[in-house]
C-alpha cells in the first residue's frame, strides 16, 4: 500500500489535542502530524530473519512504526541487524531488565518503550534517560492495568483510571529529574471505560502525546470491535497520537483494522471503501464470498476509491450510483455501474470475472 496521508473527508471528529512533537527515527508524533499507526511483531526478535520478514509485511500493509521485544540476550544481539535493515523506525519494547534499553539504544533503535510498573528503580530510570538523551531517542511510558506497580494497589481499587494516570506522572517526573522531556504516554486496559477515562484525564493535564490501545483486547473480531469502541470515541475528541490495535491475531490485521477505523473518522486514508450489503433473503449472489474478495483487491486502490458490492434492487442502483464501481445483482443480470453510469448489464455466471476486471481498471 502507498503510504497513507492525512484524511480529508468523513466524519468531523473535534480538534486535535495540541500536543508537544517527538521525533522517531523521521516520523513525528504529536504536534500537527497525523495520528500514527504502529503495530509490534510476534517473532521471536532473535531470530532476525523472520522479525525483518514480518516487519516488512507490515510496512507493506501501512504500519509506520514497528515495535520488537527485547527480552532477552539473543534479542539484543540479533538487535543491530535488525535496526540496520529494517525499513521503518523500531521501538524497542523493554520490561524488567533495564540493561536490555541500553543495549537497545547501542543497537541504534528510534524510540524505547518502558513499563514504569516493572522496569526497576528510578536510579535504573535515571540511567536509561541519560543514554537515550545521549542517543536523542525517545522514550514511550507504557502503564498497563496489568503491570501497574504494587505502590498503586491502593489507588487501583478505588480509581483505577486515576492510578495509571499517576503511575504515568511519577515516570515523567523522574525522567524530568534529569532533564529528559522527549516522552509519549499509553495508559491501557482491558477494559474500554477505563482506557477513555485514564486518557481523558491525562489530556487534560499534560501535553505529553498519547499513543492509544486497549491492551489484551482479544482476538481479530472482539479485539478489534473492543479497541475501536475505546479509541474511537478519544480520537473523535481530538485526543490520540498514535494508535495500536492489539489482536491475538496476525499483526498485519492490526494494520489494516487501524487505518479502516481512522479512515471512517475522516483521520487518515487507508483503503479504498468496499461498500457491501448486508446478507438477508433477498441476495441474488454470494456477497460475502465477492465482498472479501473484492476488499482484499482494494488494498492496492487509491484510497479515495469506492467500489459497492450489492445483492439485490432494492438498495442495490442507489448505492452501486454513488461508488466508483458498483454492481446491483437482479435475478438473471446484474447492473455494473462506474462513476454514476450503468454501465453494462452482464449475466451472473460473469459477473466475478467482470467485476475483478473493473477493479483492476481503478488502479
Amino acid at each position: 500500500m502507498s503510504s497513507p496521508l492525512p484524511g480529508t473527508s468523513g466524519p468531523t471528529c473535534a480538534a486535535r489535542r495540541v500536543t508537544r512533537p517527538i521525533d522517531v527515527g523521521g516520523v513525528t508524533i504529536g504536534g500537527d502530524a497525523p495520528v500514527r499507526v504502529q503495530s509490534m511483531t510476534c517473532t521471536r526478535t532473535g531470530d532476525a530473519e523472520a522479525t525483518l520478514g514480518q516487519i516488512r509485511e507490515l510496512v507493506t500493509a501501512g504500519a509506520e512504526i514497528v515495535r520488537v521485544t527485547v527480552n532477552d540476550a539473543a534479542a539484543a544481539e540479533a538487535l543491530p541487524r535488525i535496526v540496520a535493515e529494517s525499513n521503518t523506525p523500531l521501538v524497542a519494547d523493554i520490561h524488567y531488565d533495564h540493561k536490555m534499553a541500553l543495549a537497545a539504544l547501542e543497537a541504534g533503535v528510534a524510540k524505547l518503550r518502558i513499563n514504569p510498573g516493572n522496569i526497576g528503580s528510578a536510579d535504573k530510570v535515571r540511567e536509561v534517560a541519560t543514554a537515550a538523551a545521549d542517543h536523542g531517542v525517545p522514550i514511550r511510558i507504557g502503564v498497563n492495568h496489568g503491570s501497574l506497580h504494587k505502590r498503586y494497589a491502593d489507588l487501583a481499587a478505588l480509581d483505577p483510571a486515576g492510578a495509571l494516570v499517576q503511575s504515568a506522572l511519577d515516570e515523567i517526573e523522574t525522567l524530568a529529574a534529569v532533564g529528559f522531556h522527549d516522552v509519549a504516554v499509553s495508559l491501557k486496559s482491558s477494559r474500554p471505560g477505563e482506557v477513555i477515562d485514564a486518557c481523558r484525564r491525562f489530556s487534560g493535564i499534560s501535553d505529553v502525546p498519547q499513543h492509544l490501545g486497549v491492551t489484551e483486547s482479544g482476538t481479530l473480531q472482539a479485539g478489534t470491535a473492543i479497541s475501536v469502541a475505546a479509541m474511537s470515541v478519544l480520537l473523535g475528541e481530538g485526543i490520540g497520537d498514535t494508535v495500536r490495535i492489539s489482536l491475538a491475531a496476525d499483526p498485519v490485521e492490526e494494520v489494516r483494522a487501524a487505518y479502516y477505523m481512522l479512515s471512517s473518522l475522516g483521520l487518515r486514508q487507508g483503503y479504498a471503501r468496499v461498500v457491501a450489503c448486508p446478507t438477508c433473503g433477498r441476495v441474488e449472489v454470494d456477497v460475502m464470498a465477492l465482498a472479501a474478495r473484492v476488499e482484499e483487491l482494494a488494498r492496492d486502490l487509491p484510497a479515495d476509491k469506492t467500489i459497492s458490492v450489492m445483492g439485490c434492487i432494492v438498495n442495490g442502483p442507489g448505492e452501486a450510483k454513488g461508488a466508483d464501481l458498483g454492481i446491483a445483482a437482479g435475478k438473471s443480470k446484474v447492473a455494473i455501474y462506474r462513476n454514476g453510469e450503468l454501465h453494462r448489464n452482464i449475466a451472473k455466471e460473469d459477473l466475478e470475472r467482470v467485476l475483478l476486471e473493473e477493479v483492476e481498471r481503478l488502479k
